[in-house]
C-alpha cells in the first residue's frame, strides 16, 4: 500500500466484484458453448482478462496503490497480449 495507509472497502462492494465475477464466469461457459470456432478462446481469453481486472483492482489492492504500480501491472497485460496476438497470428498462418 502507498505509504502504508490503510484502507477498508465495504462488504457491499466486494460482494458486488464477487457477483460480477460470477456473472463473467457463466459467460465464459455459455460462450465456449457456442462453438464459435477459432473466437471462442479470443472471447474466453478476453473474459478472463476482464475478471484478472476486477480481481487486481479489488481484491489484490491495485486500486489503492501508486501510479507507478499501476503502471507496471498494466505494462504486464500489455505484454501478454502481444504475446496472445502473435500466438493466434502464428497459428492462423500455419
Amino acid at each position: 500500500m502507498a505509504n502504508n495507509v490503510s484502507h477498508t472497502t465495504e462488504y457491499r462492494v466486494l460482494a458486488r466484484v464477487v457477483l460480477i465475477l460470477m456473472f463473467l464466469t457463466f459467460l465464459t461457459i455459455f460462450v465456449t458453448s457456442l462453438h464459435l470456432g477459432a473466437f471462442s478462446v479470443t472471447v474466453a481469453l478476453l473474459i478472463a482478462g476482464v475478471k484478472g481486472f476486477f480481481i487486481l483492482t479489488y481484491f489484490m489492492h491495485l486500486k489503492y496503490e501508486s501510479s507507478l504500480l499501476r503502471i507496471l501491472v498494466a505494462m504486464v497485460f500489455v505484454i501478454y497480449t502481444v504475446i496472445i496476438l502473435i500466438t493466434f497470428i502464428d497459428y492462423a498462418y500455419r
